[in-house]
């Protein structure tokens, strides 16, 4: 497992310090990048302020599209797949300077949160060169606030550790847009339909039927991320909806919005 060096080690061009123990990065990062599972001695907010990712975790994979950021704990892994062009703007967080929050202990584990306008603009201007140490502590303070009181999202595909469950899993991303059955699949991995029912409740909790509607949700959120030209009629088709109707209401039911204004953002 890599520990990546604290971004203090070499404070290059889109880098710095507040000098309070957080610690700012801006990175562009092209489609196809993947940063391997690493972990960093410090906690972090990443937010793409253009362009979707895909962070992956040992609980499952969160879809980061431009109005979600990802908080991840220290030393805890994860690799990061740039699905579209991003530019990353990543605050990092000593252990220190986060013991002292009165609420770090709601920050403990991962989640995915829907970034306001608030946090975006107070996210950006922390990036702003020209900042003075008043106000940057007061953004920071702004943004930590935010945070406390955003929700986690639901763009999370759990992932089941069971090792039948599991390939299961597996199968139904390798194909999110077929026609997946459950007892196809448990005859494949070897087990029964009821067992598999049971153990994808149990793993993931959601229902068997709920999780592959994540699944075609995130395949459509990476559809329209990377491909300016898709048509959400054949969109829906391709992913086994009826309608273009039932496709929106279930896209909308995940990300929050209908799949032509979230094409419209990404």
């Amino acid at each position: 497992m890599t520990v990546a060096e604290t971004p203090l080690a070499a404070l290059l061009r889109g880098q710095r310090t507040t000098g309070d123990g957080i610690h700012l990065v801006a990175r562009a990062y092209k489609r196809g990048v993947r940063l391997d599972t690493h972990m960093h001695r410090e906690a972090q907010l990443v937010y793409a302020a253009k362009g979707t990712m895909q962070v992956t975790t040992p609980k499952g994979r969160w879809l980061v599209p431009p109005d979600r950021a990802v908080w991840v704990p220290a030393l805890f892994e994860h690799a990061i797949d740039v699905l579209a062009d991003i530019q990353m703007r990543t605050l990092y967080f000593d252990v220190a300077w986060l013991g002292r929050e009165k609420r770090s202990a709601s920050l403990a584990a991962e989640f995915v949160v829907r970034v306001s306008p608030l946090l975006h603009q107070a996210i950006l201007a922390l990036f702003d060169e020209r900042n003075i140490a008043d106000r940057t502590a007061l953004l920071v303070r702004l943004v930590m606030l935010e945070l406390h009181q955003a929700e986690d999202s639901a763009t999370f595909i759990p992932l089941p550790h069971e090792p039948r469950c599991r390939r299961a899993a597996d199968i139904v991303l390798g194909d999110p847009t077929g026609a997946h059955e459950i007892e196809t699949l448990a005859r494949a991995v070897g087990t029964s339909a009821r067992t598999l029912s049971r153990l994808f409740s149990s793993e993931t909790q959601l229902s068997f039927k709920t999780w592959c509607q994540r699944a075609r949700i995130a395949a459509a959120i990476e559809k329209l991320s990377t491909d300016a030209n898709v048509s959400v009629k054949q969109l829906a088709s391709d992913l086994g909806y009826a309608s273009v109707p039932a496709f929106s209401h279930a896209f909308r039911q995940v990300t929050g919005k209908t799949p032509t204004k979230f094409a419209e953002k990404a």
